[in-house]
């Protein structure tokens, strides 16, 4: 049996829609981790350079069609009008690690950047139920007290294990950086096929 994946990942991030779009690809078990990742680059002391420096954000969109081309998958991203991603990370962070969450997490990464619905508090309960998910209870839970803290938690945890930006995939306690590693990762979960 192929080793877990542990794929760390914002929705703002669009290099973690595109790394998450070909997760199926390495046919291996995938466990989503979901973190805030503003916050954990201040932990790490880490830039956004994409927001703060226009020229690599201009080159950054250029590349994202690039990778969506040789994907096959479509970028569109969504407007940021409204947009509460704490909630959307909070929501996937309430649905319960296994299949709920994989539809969860599909569904908000395809609602942020394949322009499929919207992903503001608004369309998200429409995004989800579309999915058959049980969107009011799911938007619910995303408010308690607990699960702000488990996102909280999460992002601490993550940023003490390494992760300094989002995708982040680990196979075992190989840590890989961005969706231009899944090759990378394709190798090392070979290596731990054969071990």
């Amino acid at each position: 049996m192929a080793a877990t994946i542990e794929f760390y990942f914002d929705f703002q991030s669009p290099y973690s829609y595109l790394a998450h779009s070909q997760l199926p690809s390495l046919n291996a078990p995938v466990r989503l981790v979901p973190f805030s990742v503003l916050p954990l680059m201040k932990i790490v002391n880490n830039t956004p350079t994409t927001i703060t420096c226009s020229v690599k954000r201009t080159y950054a969109s250029k590349d994202l069609g690039r990778w969506a081309a040789r994907y096959g998958v479509p970028v569109i991203p969504a407007s940021r009008e409204g947009l509460d991603a704490d909630l959307l990370l909070r929501v996937a962070t309430a649905a319960p690690e296994g299949a709920t969450r994989a539809t969860v997490v599909d569904a908000i990464f395809n609602a942020m950047w394949g322009g499929q619905g919207l992903p503001t508090p608004e369309g998200l309960e429409a995004v989800l139920a579309a999915r058959g998910l049980p969107a009011a209870e799911l938007i619910a839970a995303a408010g308690q007290e607990s699960v702000v803290k488990a996102l909280e938690a999460a992002t601490e945890a993550a940023a003490a294990r390494g992760v300094f930006g989002a995708p982040s995939i680990f196979v075992g306690d190989e840590m890989f950086f961005g969706n231009d590693r899944l090759e990378f990762v394709r190798d090392c979960l070979a290596l731990k096929e054969v071990a």
